[in-house]
């Protein structure tokens, strides 16, 4: 991510066509409740707080900080199937406050990401 880029985004979401790899989601051959108790335990691990749990609907929001500042950004999570029956999750960030958020957003999904992988056993 460019410095002006980061200076001017404080917002980040996957997208399945990012040109940013770690920004395009994730789809796995996984069933839906496996994947949904390793976001819910991931979003807990992290000290998030959760704000919103909707199983049925896939849809999970919660309240993440910055580890300097301590302010609070917006984490949507979205567990859903996709068009091949495989469970999708996609995620947005987003901060609250400011004009640039310094890559934080991006960074966050990325990790929480990975987390989910490895929970899942994958990669």
């Amino acid at each position: 991510m460019s410095l002006l880029r980061a200076l001017r985004t404080n917002r980040a979401f996957t997208d399945p066509d990012s040109p940013d790899r770690r920004l395009r989601g994730r789809s796995y051959a996984v069933p839906f409740a496996r994947v949904w108790s390793a976001a819910l335990a991931e979003v807990e691990a992290r000290g998030w707080t959760v704000l919103e749990a909707d199983p049925v609907a896939g849809e999970l929001h919660a309240e993440a900080r910055t580890r300097v500042w301590r302010f609070t950004d917006d984490v949507w999570v979205r567990i859903s199937l996709d068009a091949l029956g495989r469970t999708r999750v996609d995620v947005v960030s987003a901060s609250r406050v400011g004009r640039g958020d310094l890559g934080t957003n991006a960074r966050r999904i990325a990790r929480f990401l990975r987390a989910v992988d490895r929970r899942l056993g994958i990669k």
